[in-house]
């Protein structure tokens, strides 16, 4: 991801999330130097438009982490919403669990929205645990607020992000 993405990426997640992050929130993760990596695909006749990037690919997802002391923390993995419930996600958890280990890392970390069914289902399927709950995390809109479940995936233990 650079910056000439950013209008792409924050298309779509203005399409996936009632509670987008900002294209500031991007664009401050590109300038510390986290990973961020997009997706890219091929648009299909008749398939339905995508937020594209200027060389005409189609943006299908992302994914953004923050490295750490032996861990890494998923800040934000988002597919398109028109191209959900294909492997996209699961690709894009297979190849940050693959960088996190080549940077020696035991742990990978995350929150996920606990009214996010879909994407815990996932991560547990994955091989996350539920490790705590942050009270209060998220906003929810009409000043209300919502709980995330963190969730860890160690990465030095045998069949760690195999499916179970």
């Amino acid at each position: 991801m650079t910056e000439a993405d950013l209008d792409a990426v924050h298309e779509v997640e203005k399409l996936a999330y009632t509670h987008p992050w900002s294209r500031r929130h991007f664009a401050d993760s590109l300038a510390s130097g986290y990973p961020a990596v997009l997706l890219l695909g091929e648009a299909l006749p008749g398939e339905t438009p995508h937020p594209r990037r200027a060389d005409g690919r189609v943006l299908l997802g992302y994914l953004v982490a923050m490295p750490g002391v032996d861990e890494v923390h998923l800040l934000n993995i988002t597919v398109a919403p028109s191209q959900q419930r294909q492997g996209w996600a699961r690709f894009m958890l297979d190849a940050l669990a693959l960088w996190s280990r080549g940077q020696r890392a035991q742990w990978l970390w995350l929150e996920v929205r606990a009214s996010n069914a879909p994407a815990r289902s996932l991560y547990q399927r994955y091989g996350f645990q539920q490790v705590g709950l942050r009270r209060a995390y998220y906003p929810a809109g009409q000043l209300q607020r919502e709980d995330a479940v963190v969730m860890s995936l160690n990465l030095v233990a045998g069949g760690a992000g195999e499916p179970r």
